[in-house]
């Protein structure tokens, strides 16, 4: 179970997926409005796209709404949408100078008509973009997509003409493939800030055998050099899958 492309750079994970998490905590110690923490968090966004690519990342996705946040308090959650609708449209300049192509992963069709047209706005125009996957999770959850792929599976099976031989068939693997992420690289390192211990429901499936890395920074104080410690830190592991360590070398 090893990735299918190779990273840019030797030592650099193809795929990081980052919870950006510390952003009302942030604000809290601040004085500030939990709002303006997550307008914060997303300059740093921003800034992390250009360094992830600077130092060699292919994919970088991003958690920023997952489907539990729409519990938050209904005043921040409309904040939280609106704050995507206007900073998105800002971001597609940078995206376009870096190469820098956009995806969504999760179901956006429960987001604002405002919130949705930006994401799709982003998508058709940084389409051609190849130097680099920007991938935001919006309303994403990974039991919630395990779920949909289990649904997928069994319509797959009710389409086969021999029920036993396609159970035989659904591998892990094949599975994967009828993820939402069937088309994005296996997750190789997952970075969590705000000083939490715990995946909370990303990248489920990937994880299995991703790489963690916790920070203690909030979001908004996560700098360049933390994401290269990050990435350092990564490069320091051996990824096993299983085998022993002669195996591997």
């Amino acid at each position: 179970m090893s990735s299918s492309k190779q990273a840019a750079k030797p030592g650099i994970p193809y795929h990081v997926g980052i919870v950006m998490d510390g952003n009302g905590r942030w604000a809290k110690a601040h004085g500030k409005p939990r709002l303006e923490g997550h307008q914060k968090g997303a300059e740093v966004a921003r800034s992390v796209v250009k360094w992830a690519k600077e130092l060699g990342v292919r994919q970088l996705s991003l958690f920023a709404f997952s489907t539990e946040n729409w519990n938050r308090p209904k005043l921040e959650v409309r904040g939280l949408m609106s704050l995507l609708a206007i900073m998105l449209p800002k971001s597609v300049p940078d995206m376009m100078e870096n190469g820098v192509r956009f995806r969504v992963l999760g179901d956006v069709s429960p987001l604002p008509a405002s919130a949705r047209r930006a994401v799709e706005k982003a998508s058709v125009e940084t389409e051609g973009n190849d130097g680099m996957d920007l991938v935001l999770c919006l309303n994403y959850g990974g039991q919630q997509e395990i779920v949909a792929g289990v649904k997928q599976a069994v319509r797959w099976i009710g389409e086969q003409s021999d029920t036993e031989s396609a159970l035989a068939e659904l591998t892990p693997e094949k599975f994967r493939s009828l993820l939402w992420r069937h088309d994005l690289n296996e997750l190789d390192l997952l970075i969590r800030t705000g000083g939490e211990r715990r995946i909370s429901n990303f990248h489920l499936w990937d994880a299995a055998y991703a790489e963690l890395y916790f920070s203690d920074v909030f979001w908004p104080e996560f700098t360049k050099q933390d994401l290269k410690v990050a990435l350092d830190d990564y490069a320091e592991r051996e990824r096993r899958y299983g085998k022993t360590s002669e195996q591997v070398s």
